[in-house]
């Protein structure tokens, strides 16, 4: 039955700087560049009919401008929420992947191999990370059994609920994208996550051109 499950669409931030870079940002708070605040608009537009019922956020600034443009469009408010941070990456924050290979090349090795037990000086094992994202995701939606949300987070997060919903180890090597400002759909119920539909970007293609992108 629809109302004893909640319909949650996630979504990664828009893209940055940083992410151009191949910079790690962790919890530093980026914001979005000139193409993600585009992405984030013709996110919003591609949304303004599902009937959201409460838009969260990370409550990072690249997650919350997305986050607000989908929004505004639900005549919504967005409500932060910490827990759906980044990983902290300590201090492999604000480094390239190349820096940190050529600082830290032992912890680089873990990282690359998703050592769970893992994590940089001043962060999160991936494992900590992992339950922390995954609770915090499962806690609002069942405060919405029945209702239609969307979350607006991170990389890590997004890759979180996608290993949830699929019963994938945290070891195991990505092979699915997690795109900036891509649309993902997961249901919630006693069973935990199931996935419905993963990393719809249609929005993002070569729109029209109107006021916002002249």
């Amino acid at each position: 039955m629809i109302e004893s499950v909640t319909r949650l669409v996630a979504i990664r931030h828009g893209e940055t700087d940083w992410n151009v870079d191949t910079r790690i940002q962790g919890q530093i708070d980026i914001g979005l560049n000139a193409n993600g605040r585009w992405q984030a608009r013709r996110l919003g537009q591609a949304l303004a009919e599902e009937g959201f019922d409460a838009v969260y956020s990370s409550d990072l600034g690249r997650a919350m401008d997305t986050a607000h443009a989908v929004a505004v469009e639900a005549g919504l408010a967005v409500q932060p929420r910490s827990a759906l941070r980044e990983r902290a990456f300590g201090v492999f924050e604000g480094m390239t992947f190349a820096e940190i290979e050529q600082r830290f090349p032992e912890e680089a090795l873990r990282w690359r191999r998703r050592d769970a037990s893992f994590g940089p000086q001043g962060g999160e094992t991936l494992a900590d990370f992992y339950a922390r994202a995954v609770a915090a995701v499962a806690d609002l939606a069942a405060r919405h059994r029945g209702q239609h949300i969307a979350v607006v987070s991170h990389g890590g997060v997004l890759d979180a609920l996608y290993r949830a919903a699929t019963r994938i180890a945290l070891d195991a090597p990505r092979t699915w994208q997690v795109g900036n400002a891509s649309i993902n759909r997961l249901l919630h119920g006693d069973d935990g996550f199931t996935l419905v539909g993963w990393s719809d970007d249609l929005h993002l293609a070569a729109p029209a051109l109107d006021e916002g992108t002249a």
